[in-house]
């Protein structure tokens, strides 16, 4: 049988198994509503019964907007243009490149994601390197055998982001920047100086993320019990292999560039009420479950690429968690 390469066997290894994508998508929704609910709130305290009202809700009243974000505080200051369509997507890494912090509540609600998605993501990478169904009680067994090993593998990568946002970030962008562009007379070799920062502090945050995430693999497909053995674990890897590593990383992150810039073309500006709001919305969700689907296939091509490397394509150490049969299977099965 041909190999296929890990790229197209992690969209393969996705493909196989929809309900990751779904389940994914439906925590996603029910995280989100308790955050547009109490957007919804603030709104309808500040429009109350004017005639404004109904012009918003018609379509966009821009001089309302801005009065509105001046004078909101907590969640409504972040109910500016940038959340409209493309705009979020690039406020959303330039944020990351800015080291800026999240308010309170969406804070919070990163942090129930993040912890969410910690004990997920066991059960997911199990699914994926066995390559088969698990069903419900094996994908979830999977999440609870590794969940605490994760959490501990997420303190040591907690530590290191802390590290990058609260030194590295101000060392390049408060003071290295200011001291290397204070006497520069052109704002162009400013911005070569600031544009080649992003890059180094964009290439130390994918130099971490590609080491933690091939420790979640090693832990997974090896079975290990240590978070600092699979970090090493995973150091070894990409010291081995990086050209393969990095290779499949620059893809995945070509596929992401390329549906940010389809969605930039497309994604549509919200304009009157109704059908037009309707598939502003459905748009929007639909790019949601675009960007989830990539997410897996990070995790799921890069399983493959270490599986290729070090292993046969179903390798994983690990018995598989099966749900103990009823009785009457059980009578069915010794009859036969």
């Amino acid at each position: 049988m041909r190999e296929r390469g890990p790229f197209i066997d992690g969209w393969r290894r996705v493909l196989s198994a929809p309900a990751i994508a779904a389940g994914g998508f439906v925590i996603t929704v029910l995280l989100a509503l308790p955050l547009g609910y109490a957007m919804r709130g603030m709104l309808e305290a500040h429009l109350g019964r004017s005639t404004t009202a109904a012009a918003v809700a018609h379509g966009i009243e821009y001089d309302w907007w801005q009065e509105f974000t001046s004078q909101a505080s907590g969640i409504g200051t972040t109910f500016t243009p940038a959340i409209i369509g493309a705009a979020a997507t690039l406020d959303n890494i330039s944020g990351v490149l800015d080291g800026q912090a999240e308010i309170g509540p969406i804070a919070a609600a990163l942090g129930i994601w993040l912890a969410v998605w910690t004990f997920l993501a066991g059960g997911i990478i199990d699914r994926y390197a066995r390559q088969r169904r698990t069903g419900p009680h094996g994908f979830f067994a999977a999440g609870g055998v590794y969940f605490f090993r994760f959490l501990r593998l997420a303190a040591l990568a907690g530590v290191i982001y802390w590290f990058l946002f609260a030194y590295v970030h101000e060392w390049l962008f408060t003071d290295w920047y200011v001291d290397l562009t204070r006497d520069m007379d052109t704002e162009r070799r400013a911005f070569a100086v600031r544009l080649a920062f992003y890059l180094l502090f964009g290439a130390l945050l994918l130099a971490t993320n590609l080491t933690f995430d091939y420790a979640k693999i090693r832990i997974v497909v090896e079975n290990r019990r240590s978070a600092l053995g699979g970090v090493i674990a995973a150091l070894r890897f990409l010291g081995r292999h990086p050209g393969p590593a990095l290779g499949l990383y620059a893809l995945n992150a070509l596929t992401f560039l390329a549906l940010a810039g389809i969605w930039v073309l497309v994604a549509p500006v919200p304009g009157r009420a109704g059908v037009a709001l309707a598939l502003t919305f459905a748009a929007g969700q639909l790019y949601i479950l675009a960007r989830l689907l990539l997410k897996l296939q990070f995790v799921a091509s890069q399983t493959a690429l270490f599986q290729s490397r070090l292993a046969h394509a179903t390798y994983i150490a690990a018995p598989a968690a099966n749900s103990l049969d009823s009785p009457v299977v059980e009578a069915m099965t010794q009859a036969q």
